[in-house]
């Protein structure tokens, strides 16, 4: 028996090059809120056969935030890596290139190796922008190619000829150097889909099979106007826009990616309905982090996965909660509480849950199991009804007490707490209590489990110095222990830090080979400090001797100065990384509680460099 095959014609589609813009008023009015258009036809779910994931946190995500550090960016492309790059699920990921970071960023990512995420660029579509792709021997980059006439004739000047024109241009001198270009579909959603979009899709695909290489699309829902609606017309349909250019213009589903924005609140139902309709990639960024109202959320769309396939095994589930933790601790991102799977509090309830049910209807109010699946135990919220176990129970969840360390319920501070709350109750309160409010009751009947503006400065001197006093020791004027030249940088380096009220460098007998004070006020107070004098019996000299490396004593009162101060200090060694001698630092307290604001700052530049 002989089986028909059935071979698609190539549609012919015509650029319509009208003088015109085509605005769609009767769809975006502007004055009113725009509409939903809707035919009699309605596409069929046809999923791609393979959906994955890839990230824009670095580029469009670094639109609404302020700009992370290269030595932030190589910490969360790890973390992506560990989530869902080592299974391909998370397929790449894209980066500006336009500042001397953004490129060391790029070769420091490129150094880990890693298959996926894979490193792609993010350009505008011209000559020279493309040259610093080459440059960075990228095998990938997006291109921006606007395709709506609300960008090509109203912010370009240009027309659909020549805006097509520029944009092959640009792609044909990737496909030449061997680049695969990924053209943006800027503002796709109210772009004249038969008129402009698909035939420009068109001549892609024609200049792919002349190349022998991909060239992808990326559907930009720019303004958030797509929409999930079965029965839904174009060009506001997801499916339909997506089924146009698989069905239309032959774009193999892998080399289409849908990127949504939130505008009014679709941005996950649209990303899902693209994988659904056909489209293989969902552009997405961490925490939705992006342009105005943001992006797909990558967290999110990586348990929409695991939803839509059941491959719990593609990713590392218990990384989105270390990356809220690294969004909240370092990047200082107060994650709002009820935020889904990684707020403080995304699976609490108020239904007044207390301890001595959290085991026995736990799957009740939690919507999986969070502890294995997030790294995430149930929290509960504070009301009348949780008595002193939900009280023990929230401190020591909220607080990270465990063991031995953990609060028991019978502990006096958690009487007075529980008393506290009761009788806001019992004078009429009838919300629950907020997690700002236990902290603060907390942080008055057990100040002890907080850390204290002394600790928090000792922390940030330790911090600042380690940098400061680790990046000195390794000048050369220092390493070859010349005393000219090293008192001549100790000064410009105290003119830089100021907060150091005294430097010195000692050999390895401990006797003074040069010394400097900040503040002239001092000088006389330490003129029994001079070169020769043996300090071997000090611990700031002893520790980095006998280990090889910085050390930071405690705070005590300097019998130069009467004041209290902390010493910081650090082994100088020369090129055979044999010790030569020690580099140390007093730093005296009040002078960091006068300026912690200024060293906050200082902290971060150092960080930066």
């Amino acid at each position: 028996m002989t089986l028909m095959h059935l071979n698609r014609t190539m549609p012919r589609l015509r650029l319509d090059n009208s003088d015109t813009p085509e605005l769609y008023r009767e769809l975006f009015p502007y004055t009113k809120i725009s509409r939903v258009p809707f035919d009699d036809t309605i596409a069929m779910p046809r999923p791609a056969e393979r959906m994955f994931i890839t990230d824009t946190t670095f580029r469009d995500g670094q639109q609404a935030r302020p700009p992370y550090t290269v030595k932030q960016i190589v910490h969360i492309f790890d973390m992506l890596h560990r989530l869902g790059g080592q299974s391909g699920l998370i397929r790449a990921s894209e980066f500006f290139l336009y500042s001397d970071k953004d490129r060391r960023a790029v070769e420091a990512c490129q150094a880990k190796d890693y298959k996926f995420p894979e490193v792609t660029g993010w350009i505008r579509a011209n000559a020279n922008d493309l040259k610093l792709v080459k440059s960075m021997g990228l095998k990938e980059t997006g291109l921006l190619t606007s395709v709506s006439d609300y960008h090509i004739h109203l912010k370009l000047g240009k027309d659909r000829k020549a805006a097509m024109e520029s944009y092959l241009a640009v792609v044909d001198q990737a496909l030449e150097w061997g680049i695969v270009p990924r053209c943006h579909f800027e503002d796709l959603t109210r772009a004249d889909i038969f008129g402009f979009c698909l035939p420009f899709a068109q001549a892609l695909m024609e200049r792919s099979r002349q190349a022998g290489m991909p060239v992808k699309i990326r559907l930009c829902d720019t303004m958030g106007y797509g929409v999930p609606y079965p029965g839904a017309a174009l060009p506001r349909s997801v499916s339909k826009l997506v089924r146009a250019f698989t069905d239309e213009a032959q774009v193999p589903s892998e080399w289409l990616e849908w990127h949504g924005h939130n505008d009014f609140h679709k941005v996950l139902v649209n990303a899902s309905t693209a994988w659904l309709s056909g489209c293989s990639g969902a552009n997405c960024t961490l925490l939705g982090f992006g342009e105005r109202t943001g992006n797909a959320p990558l967290e999110a769309m990586v348990v929409e996965y695991i939803s839509l396939t059941g491959e719990d095994d593609v990713a590392n589930t218990q990384v989105i909660s270390e990356i809220a933790a690294y969004f909240e601790d370092e990047l200082e991102y107060a994650i709002p509480a009820n935020y889904p799977f990684v707020g403080r509090d995304f699976n609490a309830t108020s239904a007044g849950i207390h301890v001595d049910g959290l085991a026995k209807n736990e799957e009740i109010y939690n919507i999986f199991d969070t502890q294995k699946i997030l790294g995430r135990s149930v929290p509960i919220i504070i009301t009348d009804k949780s008595g002193k176990a939900g009280v023990s129970y929230w401190i020591n969840h909220n607080m990270g007490l465990e063991g031995d360390d953990a609060v028991d319920k019978r502990h006096p501070a958690v009487d007075k707490i529980y008393n506290r709350i009761m009788e806001a109750y019992e004078s009429g309160r009838n919300t629950s209590f907020s997690n700002q409010e236990m902290r603060a009751l907390v942080k008055r009947y057990m100040p002890e489990l907080f850390t204290s503006e002394f600790d928090h400065l000792k922390k940030l001197a330790h911090s600042l110095s380690a940098q400061l006093i680790l990046k000195l020791s390794e000048e050369k004027c220092l390493r070859e222990m010349d005393p000219e030249r090293s008192y001549a940088r100790m000064a410009k380096f105290l003119g830089e830090y100021p907060f150091i009220q005294f430097l010195y460098l000692v050999d390895t007998e401990g006797l003074l080979v040069t010394r400097k004070v900040s503040d002239p006020a001092d000088r006389e107070r330490f003129s029994t400090m001079q070169v020769g004098v043996d300090l071997s019996n000090r611990e700031w000299f002893q520790k980095p001797m006998q280990n090889g490396k910085f050390h930071v004593t405690d705070f005590y009162t300097s019998q130069f100065t009467g004041k209290l101060c902390l010493t910081v200090s650090a082994p100088v060694a020369n090129e055979r990384d044999e010790i030569v001698g020690v580099i140390g630092a007093d730093i005296r307290f009040e002078e960091l509680m006068r300026r912690q604001g200024d060293l906050e700052d200082e902290q971060d530049l150092v960080e930066l460099d």
